[in-house]
C-alpha cells in the first residue's frame, strides 16, 4: 500500500499553521524578556488563520471529511444518495462562487485604490486575494470529491469511511 500524497492546500495548511505557531511563540518570548513586541504579529496572524481555514476547507473537501449530517444519506437508496450528493455539491458551488466572485471584486477594488493594511501599511490586496484563489480551489476539491462519491455511491456511507 502507498503512502497518501500530501496535496498542495495540505502544505499551506502546515506552513501556515507552523508560522503562526512560530511567530507567536517568538512575539510572547519578546514581550516578556523586553516588554516590547513584534508589530506584524496580529496583522499577519489573522491573515495566515484565514489561508489555515481555506486551506484546510480544500482539503476535506477532497477528503470527504467535512462536517456534514449523514442521517438522511444513510436511508437513501442509490439514486437518492447520487442526488443528496449532487445537492451538496449545488449549494457549496454556488456559495464558494459568491465567495470567488466578490472576493475577486474586492482584491481588484483594493488594488486600484492602492488601499493599505492599518497595522504595516502592506497592499491590502495581497492579503485578499488569497480568498478567491483557495475558495476556487475548493470549488475543485468539490468536484473532485462528487464524483468519487458517484462512483462509490453505491456504498452505504459507513463502508465509505
Amino acid at each position: 500500500m502507498s503512502k497518501p500524497r500530501i496535496s498542495l492546500e495540505s502544505w499551506l495548511g502546515i506552513i501556515a499553521l507552523a508560522t503562526i505557531c512560530i511567530i507567536s511563540l517568538a512575539n510572547v518570548l519578546v514581550r516578556y524578556t523586553t516588554n516590547a513586541s513584534f508589530a506584524f504579529t496580529e496583522e499577519f496572524s489573522v491573515f495566515l488563520m484565514v489561508i489555515l481555514a481555506f486551506a484546510g476547507a480544500a482539503v476535506a473537501a477532497k477528503t470527504n471529511e467535512h462536517i456534514r449530517v449523514t442521517l438522511l444519506e444513510k436511508y437513501l437508496g442509490l439514486i437518492g444518495r447520487r442526488i443528496a450528493y449532487v445537492m451538496q455539491w449545488l449549494g457549496s458551488i454556488i456559495v464558494l462562487s459568491l465567495i470567488v466572485w466578490y472576493g475577486g471584486l474586492l482584491t481588484y477594488e483594493e488594488f486600484m485604490w492602492e488601499s493599505t493594511s492599518p497595522g504595516l501599511g502592506y497592499p491590502t490586496w495581497i492579503y485578499l486575494i488569497w480568498l478567491p484563489l483557495l475558495a476556487s480551489a475548493i470549488i475543485f476539491r468539490s468536484t473532485q470529491n462528487l464524483f468519487s462519491r458517484l462512483q462509490q455511491g453505491d456504498n452505504p456511507i459507513e463502508e465509505q469511511q
